[in-house]
């Protein structure tokens, strides 16, 4: 293709599929308020008469607003416009999370050195800025943790909830979703029991102190402890000790 060629150059008009167009439409009209969280989608025959388009045209942009998380279709039922938040978008990311860990291994490493830069910086925080009921939540879940040693996947999931709880010190949604999901890769992909199998008093302890640190303001004192946690924690995520356990 020649570089002069005028069916490339920066004028050319490119004409969009319908349901594009109708996609477009319909995101403006949420996001100006028109269709709010909670609300009703028009019916397929009331979009196709505003829009001057045909039934293919709506389903097709119906059903991309749906896979994006924009939308439920609900058979039976109107489609209704859902409610976003953090959590909620980068739930949608689960399986490709998933299936990037599986086809690429390596990328492992990337989203465990990921976590451990993300949790210091949220320890941190949480050490300057944990009032009274952060501090008793946390304790809480640690006390919580002791009393389910034997059942990995109380214990897992308990352990999700203090790094999620330390996170959400921050009072930042957007730390609390993007914790939770790092954990939640990390967690599905490696399976529960490998994680923890003999390693809970070890655990329990170096929660106990992260949050003793908390408590007193230390935080460098509680970024050191988070980061010596994490590491030794790392360590049995590695592939070798995945296919001795036959998982």
């Amino acid at each position: 293709m020649r570089k002069d060629d005028p069916s490339t150059g920066p004028d050319r008009i490119v004409r969009r599929k319908l349901s594009d167009q109708v996609f477009e439409r319909l995101r403006e009209l949420m996001a100006s308020g028109e269709l709010p969280p909670g609300a009703p989608m028009p019916s397929e025959r009331d979009l196709m008469e505003r829009f001057g388009v045909g039934r293919p045209a709506v389903r097709e942009a119906l059903q991309h607003m749906h896979t994006m998380g924009l939308i439920t279709i609900s058979h039976g039922e109107r489609s209704r416009v859902n409610e976003l938040s953090a959590d909620s978008v980068l739930t949608r990311v689960d399986d490709v999370a998933r299936m990037l860990l599986s086809s690429e291994p390596e990328q492992l490493e990337h989203l465990k050195m990921a976590r451990r830069m993300f949790e210091c910086g949220l320890v941190r925080v949480a050490a300057a800025s944990a009032g009274p009921a952060d501090v008793a939540d946390l304790r809480d879940l640690v006390a919580r943790q002791a009393g389910c040693i034997g059942d990995a996947e109380k214990f897992v999931t308990l352990d999700m909830a203090f790094h999620s709880r330390i996170a959400a010190v921050s009072g930042n949604p957007i730390l609390v979703a993007t914790s939770h999901s790092m954990l939640r890769w990390l967690f599905q992909y490696h399976g529960v029991l490998l994680h923890w199998s003999g390693n809970e008093d070890k655990t329990l302890v170096e929660h106990g102190q992260i949050v003793d640190l908390i408590e007193a303001g230390k935080s460098e004192g509680a970024v050191r402890a988070m980061e010596a946690h994490l590491n030794r924690s790392n360590l049995l995520y590695a592939h070798g000790n995945m296919r001795a356990a036959g998982l």
